[in-house]
């Protein structure tokens, strides 16, 4: 991990009592890359707490807190209306953010994150070794299902963090990509 700018604070907090610490949370943007799955969480249950109550509670101390932007990750996909669960709380967890009084949110849906894991998920590590060949496939309207490497992402929403256009905006991988292929 690299060092942490001086002007930047890492605080680690417990998100069941997120509500009671949001005075040690002072910032003009808060980023979200909180996610789980339904395997890891247990249930849908704990799962839903995780990538809907625990993203959607963090966004609202960032509006209390007079945040001017929201990063947060969600899922290619993410639609509440969708008849798949995963796809359907994300799409919650996205319409609850649209509510808020934040002037940006912006919302990163990728399509499988490419990177190292500490669990092992069979189905992606099989999906991250065909990927290359894959996403080479995917031209036109497919590029945004390409599969993306997580320090891709992180290197957007480094780079979103600094332009300032308010409004509620999601960007799939390839807009993803665009962003973080500008010098």
């Amino acid at each position: 991990m690299g060092r942490i700018p001086p002007h930047v604070e890492n605080i680690i907090m417990d998100f069941d009592s997120l509500e009671q610490r949001k005075e040690v949370l002072k910032a003009g943007v808060f980023i979200c890359c909180l996610g789980t799955t339904i395997k890891k969480a247990g249930s849908q249950e704990a799962f839903r707490k995780v990538d809907h109550d625990y993203v959607v509670n963090f966004a609202k101390v960032a509006e209390a807190c007079g945040a001017q932007k929201f990063l947060v990750i969600s899922a290619m996909g993410a639609d509440a209306e969708s008849s798949i669960f995963y796809n359907r709380v994300k799409g919650e967890m996205e319409s609850e953010l649209r509510k808020l009084k934040i002037p940006q949110i912006e919302i990163f849906r990728p399509s499988l994150i490419l990177g190292d894991r500490k669990e092992s998920r069979t189905g992606e590590e099989i999906a991250q070794k065909l990927s290359p060949l894959l996403n080479t496939l995917m031209v036109g309207p497919l590029k945004k299902y390409r599969a993306i490497k997580a320090n891709t992402i992180a290197r957007a929403m480094a780079i979103a963090t600094l332009n300032f256009h308010p409004g509620f905006h999601v960007y799939e991988s390839d807009h993803i990509q665009r962003i973080a292929d500008q010098k």
